[in-house]
C-alpha cells in the first residue's frame, strides 16, 4: 500500500512539475518575443525620426546643399580637408576671406552665383559646408545615440553608391591618418541592399527597414529620401544596433524561468511532502486561506495562515512559505503596478515626441509633415464630397535672404516669426502651416473662404501701415506676398493643383512687388 502511495505521488510530482515548467517556459518564450517585437518597432520609429530631422535640417537650406552635393560630386579627389576637424568655424572663416579678397562688395546668392566664383572660393565654401554637414550628422549620431549616420547618393552606374557624408570618418590613404578620405563608394547589389534601392528607385519613405548584420553589430537601417525641387538628390541613412539590447531581453527571460522554475519546484515539493503526511485537515484551511486570498486579495491573509501554522512540521512549515508568497506575490503586484506606470509614462514621452515631429520648431506652428497630414484629409473629403469649398493661400516673406546677409540670421528669425503671427491672426480660422523657410500655407476653409477678400486686404493692408512705422526696425517692417487659388473640381483633379494655383498667384504677386527671389 505503501508503495502504490509513494508510487502515486512520484506520477503526481512528474506531471506536475512538467506541466509547471512547460508553462513557465512558453510563458518566458511569449514575453521574450513580444518584448523584441515591441522594441524593434521602437527601434523603427526612432531612426526614421532621426532621418527626418537630418531632412528637414537639409531642406532648409535646399539651393546651397543641392550645389554642394554637385561640386562634391565632380570634385570631392581634388580637396584636402583635414581629418580631426571638431569646428568648421575655421573653414568658414577662410572662405569668408577669400571671398572678400577675389569679389568684394558682392554678395553670394544677391549679385554672385556659386559658378561666377573665383575657383579657390569655390573649394574653400566646400570645404566649410562639407565640414559643416559632417559635423551635423555626427552630433546627430552622438544626440540620439546611435552608431551611424550617412548621406548616400547614387551613381550613373546602377547600384554604387557614393558615402558623400560619413558619420564614421576614414582617412585618406598615405596621409598619415591627416587628411579626411571622401567619396568612398561601394557596390550595394540590389539582392543584398533592397530596401535601399526601393526608398531611392521611389522616391517614397518605406514603412520597413534594412536588417543586417555589419561591423557595428545587429542593425535596423532606416533610408530618407531627399527630394529637392522635385528632382531626387541622395538617401538619408541611420541605423540602430540592437543585438546587445536582445540579448539582455534574453537573459532576463531565462533568468526569470529559471527563478519561477526553481520556485515551482519548492512549492511542489512542499505540496508532495505535506500529502504524504495525511494532514488533510490543515491542507484543507490551507486551501480554503488561499482561496480567501485569491479572492479578495488581501495580503492580510498571510497573518491567518502563519497563526494556524502551529507546531513544528512539514505543513507548518508549508503554511509559513504559503504566507511568504503571498507577501512576496503583493510585493510582486505593487512593483507590476509601478512599472506599468512607468511604461505609461513613456507612451506619453513618445506621444509628446511624435507631437514635436509635427510642429515646427522656429514659429511653434505646424510643419511640413502635419501640411502633409492635413492634405491628406482634404483630399479624403474630396473623394466623398467633390462639392467641397476650401481654398489655398500661398504666403512668402520678401527679402529674408537680404535681412539675414545684412543684419544677421536672428533678425531673419524674428521676421519669419512676425509674419507667421500676423497670418495666424488673420487667418484666424484655418489651420496654418509653415513649409520651408520663408513659406508659410494656409489650407481655407468656413468663415476664412467666405470673407476671403476682407482678409486679403488685412493682410496687405498691416504690410503697407508696417513699411510706412518709422519707429519699427527695418527687419520688422516685414514685406510679403500672398496667393490664394480656390478648388474647382471642373478644373482640379487634386488638392496639388490648387496648391500650384496658389503658389503661382503668389510669385506673381512678388513680381508686381518687384520681391522675386533672382532679385
Amino acid at each position: 500500500m505503501d508503495n502504490k502511495k509513494r508510487g502515486l505521488l512520484f506520477k503526481f510530482a512528474v506531471i506536475f512539475t512538467f506541466f509547471t515548467l512547460l508553462a513557465v517556459v512558453l510563458g518566458g518564450l511569449a514575453t521574450y518575443y513580444s518584448q523584441m517585437e515591441s522594441y524593434r518597432r521602437q527601434c523603427e520609429t526612432n531612426i526614421r525620426n532621426i532621418g527626418e530631422y537630418l531632412e528637414r535640417l537639409i531642406m532648409q537650406d535646399k539651393e546651397n546643399f543641392a550645389i554642394y552635393q554637385r561640386y562634391y560630386m565632380e570634385h570631392f579627389a581634388e580637396v584636402d580637408i583635414p581629418f580631426d576637424f571638431n569646428n568648421y568655424r575655421a573653414a568658414q572663416a577662410e572662405y569668408e576671406k577669400l571671398f572678400a579678397m577675389h569679389h568684394p562688395g558682392r554678395t553670394f546668392g544677391v549679385d554672385i552665383e556659386f559658378d561666377a566664383l573665383d575657383d579657390a572660393v569655390k573649394k574653400a565654401w566646400f570645404i566649410y559646408y562639407h565640414e559643416y554637414w559632417l559635423l551635423t550628422f555626427e552630433e546627430a549620431r552622438a544626440a540620439f545615440h546611435i552608431p551611424y549616420t550617412y548621406y548616400l547618393v547614387p551613381k550613373e552606374d546602377i547600384y554604387y553608391m557614393v558615402y558623400m557624408i560619413d558619420g564614421e570618418r576614414t582617412a585618406k590613404k598615405d596621409s598619415n591618418g591627416k587628411i579626411l578620405y571622401l567619396g568612398d563608394e561601394y557596390l550595394d547589389p540590389l539582392e543584398k541592399y533592397p530596401v535601399q534601392w526601393e526608398a531611392w528607385f521611389t522616391g517614397k519613405k518605406l514603412d520597413k527597414s534594412q536588417v543586417w548584420d555589419n561591423e557595428w553589430g545587429h542593425t535596423y537601417a532606416y533610408y530618407t529620401p531627399l527630394i529637392i525641387n522635385g528632382r531626387k538628390m541622395g538617401l538619408i541613412g541611420t541605423e540602430i544596433e540592437v543585438k546587445t539590447v536582445n540579448e539582455g531581453i534574453l537573459n532576463n527571460t531565462l533568468k526569470q524561468i529559471a527563478g519561477v522554475s526553481a520556485i515551482v519546484i519548492l512549492c511542489v515539493l512542499a505540496m508532495l511532502w505535506f500529502i504524504n503526511r495525511h494532514y488533510i485537515s490543515k491542507i484543507v484551511r490551507l486551501g480554503e486561506n488561499i482561496q480567501v486570498y485569491a479572492a479578495e486579495k488581501d495580503a492580510a491573509i498571510a497573518g491567518v495562515i502563519e497563526k494556524d501554522a502551529s507546531g513544528g512540521d512539514e505543513i507548518s512549515a508549508l503554511s509559513m512559505q504559503a504566507a511568504a508568497m503571498i507577501l512576496e506575490l503583493e510585493n510582486y503586484m505593487k512593483s507590476l503596478v509601478e512599472t506599468t506606470k512607468k511604461l505609461g509614462e513613456a507612451q506619453e514621452k513618445a506621444d509628446a515626441m511624435s507631437e514635436l515631429a509635427n510642429k515646427d520648431a522656429l514659429t511653434g506652428i505646424r510643419n511640413k509633415t502635419a501640411y502633409d497630414k492635413e492634405i491628406r484629409r482634404v483630399e479624403g473629403d474630396l473623394q466623398s464630397d467633390s462639392d467641397k469649398k476650401f481654398g489655398i493661400a500661398m504666403v512668402d516673406l520678401n527679402f529674408l535672404k537680404k535681412i539675414n546677409d545684412t543684419y544677421g540670421h536672428e533678425q531673419g528669425n524674428i521676421a519669419i516669426k512676425k509674419l507667421c503671427r500676423m497670418v495666424c491672426v488673420i487667418f484666424a480660422h484655418s489651420p496654418v502651416f509653415r513649409i520651408g523657410g520663408d513659406e508659410f500655407v494656409v489650407v481655407l476653409e468656413n468663415n476664412d473662404y467666405k470673407n476671403i477678400d476682407d482678409l486679403l486686404a488685412q493682410f496687405n493692408g498691416q504690410l503697407a501701415e508696417m513699411a510706412q512705422d518709422e519707429t519699427l526696425a527695418p527687419w520688422e517692417r516685414i514685406s510679403a506676398a500672398i496667393g490664394v487659388a480656390f478648388y474647382d473640381s471642373a478644373k482640379d483633379s487634386s488638392v496639388e493643383s490648387v496648391f500650384k494655383r496658389a503658389d503661382k498667384a503668389m510669385y506673381l504677386r512678388k513680381k508686381e512687388m518687384k520681391a522675386t527671389r533672382t532679385e
